[in-house]
């Protein structure tokens, strides 16, 4: 699927990752023209064995998109890489990809915008490598949507303040708050990965996404790993969009999954010791809304005790 192009460095694939998300894709089908204005760009959706009517959808509203059914639902990041093994063939290859979820909106001209943020020199001699939009929910708050690195005063921040307070100070959370940041293009260490956009220098370096992790942490994994190869995540505030998700909020097995993941990948990048008070600062924001009856932390805490179960679990 392509569209008039302006500019003439190779079309932005657009690569969305679907499961049973038939209720959301007529929406962000409809508002893809808009979003991508200006653009030359391909639609390229990878199915998770949906047992909806997700790939019927795709296949009325966008007929010209590259749909591949990937057999099984094996998590998000395996959806991401099915996606890239299937634009990759393309004759003349793609400038940037724009990875989204079915359930974002993009506002007119908001690809265009990130696409150009990608490859701006930054003062730390890295690049931009990742750029991502102001996002916003549906009743039109902004979502804080920014994150520093994990750590573990911040996850000690989080557990004794909440990630929300914490956030506007540097070193307690996070969760990126401070009001200024989301005015200008502040560069993050990653940030959510409800839509966002890579350079083609970003995806070659990187190489595939991570699979193991099935559910969550998956595109900090994706940032970090990029920020360390020189290739910088950045919000351009030019881009807007809404995200109409939030499932893991409610969601004790989703909650779950977020909460361990965050633990997994922690432990990649540090020691057993340092792994092990990251837990504690973990379990302890958990057990503390665990006593105010709230179910996903409870099932948070669960699974944080239980250890390690699977490539799905902490």
């Amino acid at each position: 699927m392509s569209r008039p192009v302006l500019d003439a460095a190779g079309p932005v694939v657009v690569l969305v990752v679907t499961w049973n998300s038939a209720p959301v894709l007529p929406g962000f089908l409809d508002a893809l023209p808009a979003g991508m204005k200006g653009l030359d760009w391909r639609l390229v959706v990878a199915d998770n064995a949906s047992s909806d009517d997700t790939v019927a959808v795709v296949r009325a509203h966008a007929p010209e998109a590259t749909v591949v059914e990937t057999g099984r639902n094996g998590g998000y990041a395996f959806g991401v890489n099915a996606a890239l093994r299937a634009a990759a063939p393309e004759e003349g290859g793609y400038r940037a990809v724009l990875v989204c979820n079915p359930d974002v909106r993009m506002a007119e001209g908001c690809a265009a915008a990130l696409v150009e943020a990608l490859g701006a020199p930054l003062p730390d001699g890295s690049r931009v490598g990742v750029s991502v939009p102001l996002l916003y929910e549906e009743d039109g708050s902004l979502v804080h949507s920014l994150r520093r690195k994990p750590s573990l005063t911040r996850a000690l921040g989080e557990a004794v303040v909440g990630n929300r307070r914490a956030g506007r100070f540097l070193r307690w959370s996070e969760l990126v708050t401070t009001p200024a940041a989301y005015t200008g293009r502040t560069c993050a260490d990653w940030a959510t990965g409800a839509l966002m956009a890579l350079s083609r220098e970003c995806v070659d370096a990187c190489g595939p996404w991570d699979e193991s992790f099935f559910l969550y942490s998956e595109e900090t994994e994706y940032c970090l790993r990029a920020r360390d190869l020189g290739f910088a995540t950045r919000l351009e505030p030019a881009a807007r969009a809404t995200h109409l998700g939030g499932d893991s909020r409610v969601s004790p097995r989703l909650w779950s999954l977020l909460v361990a993941n965050r633990v997994r990948l922690y432990r990649r990048r540090h020691g057993l010791a340092a792994t092990a008070a990251f837990r504690g600062a973990v379990l302890l924001r958990e057990l503390s809304r665990a006593a105010l009856g709230r179910e996903p932390a409870r099932a948070a805490v669960g699974a944080l005790l239980r250890g390690p179960q699977s490539p799905h679990e902490v």
